[in-house]
């Protein structure tokens, strides 16, 4: 049987089931399917590379196999028999009988193959005679097939209807059976996905252990992903990526002196069920051709967002039901709260005898970390403490040391006896998530905590620049750059945030996904990673933590 017309491309390593499944499905609104279709351009391997047709020639030859070569062959050897028709031939893929033609890769994007040509000229069975009647080409039908009805004017929605009922869809997240509509929109979201990452003429200072996943969210369709790893840059792309903290400085300069953009990778804002210290890959990346989101130096591309889109209403929606999701799995950047569940919210105030005061937390940061050292107004710990007590004199401070610190992996450690001169108390055992529900304000540099203390309703005061800063939700003591203009819901923040910007992988499936989807499988417990590496980190952990716990005594 000939492979369905909707398939999920290749992505390295993917563990999903086929998209379309043996059973068939009612079609009754083909017209609206050949629009999406249209606009979607997802059908047959739409993620092969894109080549160009040889100047002049608009004629695309194509057989579905080793028969029905011949007939094509002789189609054109009857109709194209003169030397100028031949002239205009081009054949995708090597065509017996036909092989003095130039030819394009038969593993080519059939759409883009598609909009270059003027005619299409294929065997009955041919799946890139229904892409072309989709594109508006001229087709050409050889003998008899399954698309054989696309010889009469009108007979392109029938044909659409008989191609898609043919098969059953099913979600590959969670099996629930899908409509070839929603079939279709999930093949466009990966077709966009793939389309962005082929500018990209390669990619520097990707560890391998991340690339387990990473490279599924920066897999451009036409081979293994273009890791440089140190070596200059052959020819001249559009554009390079590069996680700054792990390239080589002197690669990136002679980038740059070459012109060739670099765009920047980081951990997306719902990372992982561990820590990226300890050498857990991350679920989630963010790509930004302008820079990174917390630099406020210049405006990335969530900031342009934040700045001038106008997000669709299905889309705050999205966000609110995230957002409630989050928060009420207790799922921060790191996964899930295990205690969640079970906490009480007003536990700690009731212990500790100051539930009449105002209850503050402090979250300490990586102090080398690019985000404090971009957008930290030049602060550190000790100093964010300090002006924390100074606006909060009257509350009670919880300190909450950044985890990549306490792992003993990082700079930013402040003693416990100069914490505890502006802090009340310090609080290495809780989670980000439980604290941030027990807490009524939260003060920062540029911590991601201050965006999931907005998710819980909590006020928020900024002493760096975070990308959260400016838009009318926070309080903020840094200095927020004057183009940062629009006042933004916080349904509007999430849906930028943590809709529009990242990038995300099912661990299960390892196929590009929703936050949606992520978020589910860490609240299932099926987003773990775990390695030889990860363990080893671990343990170098404990044994930082407890050669610096013997050095301060």
């Amino acid at each position: 049987m000939s492979p369905p017309f909707l398939r999920i491309p290749p992505f390295p390593g993917h563990r999903a089931s086929p998209l379309a499944q043996d059973g068939t499905t009612p079609v009754t609104d083909a017209a609206t399917l050949v629009d999406r279709l249209r606009r979607a351009r997802v059908a047959g391997e739409f993620w092969a590379a894109a080549p160009s047709l040889p100047e002049g020639r608009t004629v695309l030859a194509s057989a579905s196999g080793t028969a029905a070569a011949g007939l094509v062959a002789q189609h054109l050897r009857d109709h194209f028999h003169d030397s100028d028709g031949m002239q205009q031939v081009v054949s995708r893929g090597r065509i017996s009988g036909l092989e003095a033609l130039p030819q394009v890769p038969a593993a080519s994007d059939p759409w883009s193959l598609c909009a270059q040509a003027d005619r299409v000229v294929a065997d009955a069975d041919d799946e890139l005679l229904l892409i072309a009647a989709l594109c508006g080409c001229e087709i050409e039908i050889v003998g008899s097939g399954r698309f054989a009805a696309l010889s009469d004017p009108q007979g392109l929605e029938g044909a659409v209807a008989a191609e898609l009922s043919r098969w059953t869809y099913r979600d590959p997240f969670d099996g629930s059976r899908i409509t070839p509509a929603q079939a279709i929109d999930l093949l466009d979201g990966w077709r966009r996905l793939i389309e962005a990452n082929r500018a990209v003429g390669a990619i520097y200072g990707i560890a391998r252990w991340k690339r387990i996943t990473a490279d599924n969210l920066l897999w451009d369709g036409t081979g293994s992903v273009r890791h440089a790893d140190g070596a200059p840059l052959t020819g001249h792309p559009a554009r390079a990526l590069a996680w700054i903290a792990r390239s080589d400085a002197h690669v990136l300069s002679e980038l740059e002196a070459r012109g060739i953009a670099v765009g920047e990778i980081e951990d997306g804002m719902i990372r992982s069920t561990g820590l990226g210290a300890n050498c857990v890959p991350p679920l989630s990346i963010v790509v930004d051709a302008n820079g990174p989101h917390f630099d406020p130096a210049q405006a990335s591309e969530l900031e342009i967002i934040l700045e001038t889109a106008t997000i669709p209403e299905p889309v705050l929606e999205r966000a609110r039901a995230l957002r409630e999701r989050l928060v009420a799995g207790g799922i921060s950047k790191y996964g899930q709260d295990a205690g969640h569940a079970a906490s009480a919210n007003d536990a700690h105030r009731a212990d500790d005898g100051h539930e009449a005061r105002k209850l503050v937390l402090v979250t300490g940061q990586v102090e080398d970390d690019r985000s404090v050292l971009r957008g930290g107004g030049g602060l550190d710990n000790l100093q964010l403490l300090r002006r924390a007590r100074d606006h909060e004199p009257q509350a009670h401070i919880v300190f909450k040391p950044h985890p990549d610190v306490e792992a003993g992996h990082r700079k930013g450690h402040v003693p416990d006896g100069r914490a505890l001169e502006f802090a009340d108390e310090i609080d290495r055992t809780s989670s980000i998530a439980s604290l941030l529900d027990r807490v009524d304000a939260v003060h920062v540099l540029t911590s991601l905590a201050g965006f999931e203390a907005l998710m819980r309703g909590r006020e928020v005061v900024t002493h760096g620049v975070p990308f959260y800063a400016g838009w009318g939700l926070t309080r903020d003591l840094g200095e927020v750059p004057a183009r940062r203009t629009r006042k933004r819901t916080l349904e509007e923040l999430v849906a930028a945030t943590l809709i529009l910007y990242p990038r995300y992988l099912d661990p299960v499936t390892r196929l590009p996904c929703g936050p949606e989807t992520l978020v589910d499988r860490i609240a299932n417990g099926q987003a773990n990673v775990r390695s030889g590496l990860i363990r080893l980190r671990e343990v170098q952990g404990r044994m930082n933590r407890v050669l610096g716990w013997m050095t301060r005594r």
